[in-house]
């Protein structure tokens, strides 16, 4: 299992920083999001020959590895001209990671609720054109529900992994996304199974608790979508059963520390959180 940090609440230090940070709190991988600077959200990476081949000689000089490259485009767009563009982003965001020597990237599905069924066929349509890509690149594509998608059930997004149907092409489970995707952790968990690559690891409290009212927003009826990523213990995820079911299905993919919530307390946040997967994990051991 490769444990990697997401350095998105560092985003604003240096990479050598980055690697440097990562290195002395303990880690031996991080997952690139996205960062303004280097492949920003929704529009066209700004990384170039000098900026890829600092943070590469960052990642010499600290020891750290990239799992993977995490690109956010939004390719099912309703919006034929926005999905077009999106897909021009993900050619460039592929030929970076290829050049980073990283061998998975990571996404999510970025289309509209409002417009499942149109997201759905334009989602299927930027496939169609990067597939061939991913696999000619040697790379894996692991994919997450999210809120406010067009998919935003955790077994749902599992159907759409599987359909299409390419060994390359994998389920990456969000626990803080977990009250979103319909709650049982552990089903969710096993009905994922062998496609299952990824894990995102933070906390989140149960928005539909309390009668609703964990959270308020205002309107009343307004359609958003609450979570968070908070410290590991500070929501209401069961980790016990999280960690005990992985260890049930044999999981040995990625999970990456995965909080934002912290930035005035980055460091700190990313060794606790590193700490307690650790003692999960040890907690409860491999079978075999």
């Amino acid at each position: 299992m490769k444990i990697a940090l997401d350095p998105y609440m560092l985003r604003g230090l240096p990479f050598a920083e980055v690697c440097r940070t990562a290195a002395e709190t303990g880690y031996r991988y991080i997952e690139l999001s996205p960062r303004p600077d280097f492949i920003p959200f929704f529009v066209h990476p700004r990384a170039h020959r000098e900026t890829i081949r600092s943070f590469g000689q960052a990642l010499r000089e600290t020891g750290i590895e990239l799992s993977s490259v995490l690109p956010l485009y939004r390719w099912s767009s309703p919006d034929e001209e926005e999905r077009r563009a999106a897909v021009r982003y993900w050619k460039r965001a592929i030929e970076i990671t290829v050049e980073l020597g990283c061998r998975v990237v990571n996404s999510e599905f970025s289309g509209r609720p409002e417009q499942a069924m149109v997201s759905e066929a334009q989602f299927w349509k930027s496939m169609e054109e990067l597939l061939p890509i991913f696999e000619r690149e040697g790379l894996a594509l692991h994919l997450e529900p999210h809120p406010d998608d067009f998919v935003e059930e955790g077994n749902a997004a599992v159907d759409l992994v599987r359909a299409i149907d390419r060994p390359f092409v994998k389920y990456l489970y969000c626990a803080p996304h977990t009250f979103h995707m319909g709650g049982d952790i552990a089903a969710m968990l096993r009905y994922a199974g062998p496609r299952l690559a990824h894990l995102h690891v933070a906390d989140v409290l149960d928005h539909r608790a309390s009668s609703g009212l964990r959270y308020i927003v205002n309107p009343p009826g307004s359609p958003v979508r609450v979570h968070q990523h908070l410290d590991i213990g500070q929501g209401e995820v069961d980790w016990d059963v999280f960690f005990a079911t992985l260890r049930e299905i044999g999981f040995d993919g990625i999970l990456t520390a995965c909080v934002f919530a912290w930035e005035e307390r980055a460091v700190e946040s990313s060794r606790q959180n590193l700490e307690r997967i650790e003692a999960y994990l040890a907690k409860y051991p491999a079978k075999g």
